[in-house]
């Protein structure tokens, strides 16, 4: 009877609905909180999942979703979330220069100073167990002291004119540097009403706000005079000619805003993008559709190798042949840098000794690609291979009995028996795999780091990047500045291509096999 009723108390309604509305207030706070830190497309997601959730364990009806939400749920925080988040970045300017909305990069202009009035230097004297500033007028020599303070925070010291600096002595320069940042929070008043701000590590001076701000938001730099207003188009403040017309001049930082589709326009219509872009989009499907008959055709062929019912010894050859696929790829991939490498690397001593060559394997692109199309074959078969061998399990013997029976060979029986009937079920795997290599980012980065360098483009980009690997660059890498949104387009551009390259090889297949 206690176990029924603790069942019934942890199941009753109140319990639940208390449980349910906890959450639910949580949820609101954190939504709340997300909004205001300005992580819209966040909050936004954040509450339609959490509110679906709620619904369905709260409601009786809905009790079979709750198996499949926890996975719908994690799909569309990792995996639809960054996709619009991509998607949505793609149309605007966003960047290394153009990462602040615009009223924080007001708020960064209007927060910067120019020097204006006297310079005074300055020395810290001890005062006990805290210190005193002394400042000292250069012209005229005259010496301003203030009251005993200790560090921290922002602190309003009020100086009056002494007669002689402190006994004692002063701080010196390590001291000063440590401090540093207390000292720049330090404003000194001197006796006439003026301030003065730390302006090096031994001088205070005059300084004044560099922009003004007007109710149309037009700033105006105190020192040269010049107007600058928000030009929208760009993300910039912009310099303003006396006709009204744009000027040349732009203040950085930028801000982010709306562009439209200028991003994606960029890849066709720029030829220092365009070009690239279509020549590594073919080298990426090339590289792909290779490695992918590669890698099946090496683990389909060793496979069969290590299922020959003749061969002794079958269990070693597996574990060897089983080992790249062991050891984490990314230490292979050194290894094979090493291999490669065109002076010291031992694949190009063994081809001096024997054939009198030494590849240029990372400066020549024909070789660079063919290296890459070598190591990652390397990589590849053994999952190929281990595929291979459990299909192998499933074909009947019957088949390959009644071939011999006909005076079939070994040749024979693989094109007409084994390859038929293992490539209708690793079709799907194919398709994986071609969509894995399709972003083999690792690879590249860690082998060639997509060099050689193509030559008069406007972006980074190299004869063995991939698609994936010449986005990074973009992102990452750019001279003129990392561009994030050109990145997003190109990766919404990857989404696509691969999508339907994926569609197309599923209709192909079904059309082969139905």
């Amino acid at each position: 009877m206690d176990v029924v009723k603790k069942s019934r108390w942890w199941q009753s309604d109140g319990l639940k609905w208390s449980a349910i509305g906890l959450m639910g207030l949580l949820v609101g706070y954190l939504v709340v909180l997300m909004y205001a830190q300005g992580e819209y497309l966040f909050a936004i997601m954040t509450l339609i999942l959490s509110s679906l959730g709620l619904y369905i364990f709260a409601n009786r009806k809905a009790y079979a979703w709750r198996y499949v939400y926890p996975g719908l749920a994690g799909m569309g925080l990792f995996v639809l979330f960054p996709l619009i988040c991509t998607i949505a970045i793609a149309f605007t300017n966003y960047s290394s220069t153009n990462q602040l909305t615009q009223e924080r990069a007001q708020q960064v202009l209007m927060d910067r100073q120019y020097q204006a009035g006297k310079t005074f230097n300055f020395g810290l004297y001890p005062a006990g167990d805290e210190w005193q500033l002394a400042l000292t007028d250069g012209e005229s020599g005259k010496n301003f002291l203030s009251e005993a303070f200790k560090f921290g925070g922002e602190q309003h010291l009020k100086l009056q004119e002494a007669q002689a600096l402190p006994e004692g002595e002063k701080a010196n320069l390590r001291v000063i540097t440590q401090n540093r940042a207390a000292l720049m929070k330090i404003t000194a008043q001197m006796p006439d009403e003026s301030t003065l701000t730390m302006s090096s590590l031994r001088q205070f001076s005059g300084t004044r706000p560099l922009y003004s701000v007007a109710e149309n938001g037009e700033l105006t730099n105190h020192q040269s005079g010049v107007k600058y207003r928000p030009n929208n188009d760009i993300g910039f403040y912009q310099s303003v000619n006396a006709d009204g017309s744009w000027g040349s001049e732009q203040l950085s930082p930028g801000y982010t805003v709306t562009i439209g589709w200028k991003n994606f326009l960029r890849v066709f219509h720029d030829d220092g993008i365009q070009k690239p872009f279509m020549a590594i989009f073919v080298w990426t499907v090339v590289f792909s559709v290779l490695t992918v008959i590669l890698t099946v055709a090496v683990g389909m062929i060793l496979a069969c190798v290590v299922q020959w019912e003749s061969l002794k010894g079958k269990a070693i050859y597996r574990v060897l042949l089983i080992l790249p696929y062991a050891v984490p790829s990314f230490i292979s991939i050194l290894i094979f840098k090493g291999l490669f490498n065109q002076s010291f690397g031992e694949i190009n001593m063994m081809l001096s000794s024997l054939f009198g060559i030494k590849p240029a394997w990372f400066s020549d692109p024909t070789t660079a690609r063919s290296m890459i199309i070598i190591v990652n074959t390397w990589l590849g078969y053994p999952y190929m291979m281990i595929l291979c061998m459990g299909l192998l399990k499933a074909i009947p013997d019957d088949l390959y009995e009644a071939s011999a029976m006909d005076g079939a060979g070994p040749f024979q029986n693989f094109f007409k028996i084994t390859l038929p009937l293992l490539i209708k079920p690793l079709t799907p795997l194919m398709i994986a795999s071609f969509a894995f290599n399709f972003n083999n980012f690792v690879l590249i980065q860690l082998l060639t780091n997509g060099g050689p360098d193509r030559l008069g483009t406007t972006t980074p980009a190299g004869y063995t990047d991939l698609l994936v690997s010449y986005t990074y660059r973009i992102a990452f890498e750019g001279g003129g500045g990392q561009d994030f949104g050109l990145a997003a387009a190109i990766a919404t551009l990857i989404f696509l291509l691969v999508g339907v390259l994926a569609i197309v090889n599923l209709k192909a297949t079904r059309m082969k096999f139905d």
